[in-house]
């Protein structure tokens, strides 16, 4: 069965992804592999700024803000 991945910016509010495929390079990868964001990570979107960016997400067990940059680039 073949599923449908999706930006984790996408992901509403409330709702659990586990991380796919990350297709960021260079420090910015090396940033998001240092917080936990690897194959299978189940994450959280929390809540999103009032203006939508930044938004909230539980990433093993701490809360990170991720801007549209890099949310964008992460598929769950």
């Amino acid at each position: 069965m073949k599923t449908k991945l999706m930006p984790l910016y996408n992901l509403p509010v409330g709702s659990f992804g586990k991380v796919k495929k990350l297709a960021i390079e260079g420090d910015a990868r090396r940033r998001m592999l240092d917080i936990g964001l690897i194959n299978d990570t189940v994450v959280e979107a929390l809540r999103r700024s009032p203006l939508g960016d930044p938004i909230a997400y539980q990433i093993r067990g701490a809360v990170i803000a991720l801007r549209y940059e890099e949310a964008s680039k992460i598929f769950v």
